[in-house]
């Protein structure tokens, strides 16, 4: 379709249907910029809008002949039908004339080697347009919005119902997650895990890695998903492969992709579209290992302003999660000072509070030597969005051989026993049932054969273990 012209008699009607009906002027007020109009018509242009700001009113024809030189011709009636065709005519022509001047701005930024920002300009020019949506009436069909947001808001639980219940159910699509933590404090188990607690759901999903490479990062989750030890892989590679295949024709898709440290998120945008259209699955959630190595699409900002840098990152990587619905969760370094700290608060995280502000949800992570010793991770509520688990803890279990993270289990005589014996005496809480002849037995009696058999059963467990010992 070719281009339309507007020509300077069209631009001339514009502003005399702005002085004619106010109410038109005032609801292009967001869009119209004087730049946009030929040289001619600029003058008065800016006059109308000059005016308008100082006296709250519009002049008259003969004002802006006066003081712009420009001679307009006052319009008597107008019709709605006219109304409208302003309404949309400028709209078009407003976007027409702003990607115009994006275009030519472009071609300098070209010849000086600086692309990102020209993605931004054209993106921001198409986007013009007037406000239309009048927002939501909130006394009209509450049922609708309420099942609207239960539908759509795409809540997708993170695999530890203890922190589901602390975030009021999960993640969000749209959300920016970031697990806070020292170095070595385990920011990408974290989130491998929470990759392997969406893929094993039936979720799609990509795993970013600016530091490991693909393959380390999917021998852990070989681990986490098998329960293989890391250090036992290479001995049992036939157990480990019949495993994985088995666990993949039930479970969602998973990409580990390698980006180098100080890509951006115009890279992984492009990389999750073209994924998107060779594989044609939509990724449900993406894990970024981490933020403070990405570095922002929008503005040239120096590596070391860690401030500055990651409110870009940060916003940038919410706006990519809104724009391609999906959750997006990464990590950030605390600093120095919260080494010796078990309380986390905002000053412990590296470059500031900026990305605080940005996120969602903020997860200090907090172990010590002696809780890796005992398979203990603590989550701490740094900031939720939410849900109201600002300041709350939660203690999540670690197995150190496959690297799992579990919730922790709530039976304290369960914690008490070696991992294999837990197993067994697990197995049989939860599977064990004795169904009586209820006639034979009187009532009251059904409880304590259940609870003899219960108890036979796992004194002969512990012996088998004594003498296997």
């Amino acid at each position: 379709m070719a281009s339309k012209d507007y020509s300077v008699d069209l631009q001339k009607l514009f502003l005399e249907v702005m002085l004619a009906d106010a109410q038109s002027f005032v609801r292009v007020q967001n869009i119209f910029d004087p730049v946009n109009f030929d040289r001619s018509l600029r003058s008065a242009a800016s006059f109308i809008q000059d005016y308008s700001k100082k006296y709250n009113d519009l002049p008259n024809t003969d004002q802006v002949k006066a003081e712009a030189t420009v001679e307009l011709q006052k319009i008597e009636k107008l019709e709605d039908s006219m109304i409208s065709w302003f309404m949309d005519e400028f709209e078009s022509f407003t976007r027409h004339e702003t990607l115009k001047r994006v275009i030519l701005k472009s071609a300098d930024l070209i010849e000086k080697g600086e692309y990102d920002p020209i993605e931004k300009l054209v993106k921001d020019a198409v986007q013009i347009s007037l406000t239309r949506d009048l927002g939501l009436d909130y006394f009209d069909d509450p049922r609708g919005r309420l099942m609207k947001l239960k539908d759509n808001n795409g809540q997708m639980t993170t695999g530890w119902p203890n922190l589901d219940r602390k975030l009021f159910g999960g993640f969000n699509r749209g959300e920016l997650e970031i697990f806070a933590g020292g170095s070595g404090a385990g920011k990408s188990l974290f989130m491998q895990n929470l990759a392997v607690n969406w893929m094993t759901v039936g979720l799609d999903g990509v795993y970013v890695t600016l530091e490991l490479s693909e393959e380390l990062c999917a021998m852990r989750i070989d681990s986490m998903l098998t329960n293989v030890p890391s250090k036992e892989i290479f001995k049992d590679l036939d157990t480990v492969e019949m495993k994985v295949k088995m666990v993949g024709k039930k479970a969602g898709s998973l990409r580990i992709k390698y980006m180098p440290a100080q890509s951006n998120v115009n890279d992984l945008r492009s990389y999750l579209k073209e994924l998107q259209i060779q594989t044609g699955r939509k990724a449900s959630y993406v894990c970024v290992d981490y933020l403070d190595l990405l570095m922002p699409v929008s503005a040239k900002v120096s590596p070391s302003d860690l401030f500055v840098k990651d409110k870009y990152v940060s916003e940038e990587l919410r706006n990519l999660a809104k724009e391609m619905d999906l959750v997006l969760v990464t990590a950030s370094q605390l600093n120095r000072s919260a080494v010796e700290e078990i309380e986390f608060d905002h000053s412990h995280i590296s470059g500031g509070i900026s990305k605080i502000n940005t996120a969602d949800n903020v997860f200090g992570i907090f172990t010590s030597r002696s809780m890796k010793e005992h398979g203990r991770y603590q989550l701490q509520l740094m900031k939720t969005r939410s849900s109201s688990g600002v300041g709350q803890k939660i203690d999540l279990e670690f197995d150190q051989d496959s690297l799992r993270i579990r919730d922790l289990a709530e039976d304290q005589e369960f914690q008490q026993f070696k991992k294999q014996s837990s197993s067994i005496f697990d197995s049989i809480k939860n599977k064990t049932s004795v169904a009586p002849n209820t006639d034979a037995v009187p009532q009251g009696e059904t409880g304590k054969i259940t609870a003899d058999v219960q108890s036979t059963k796992l004194k002969q467990m512990l012996n088998n273990l004594k003498a296997n010992g």
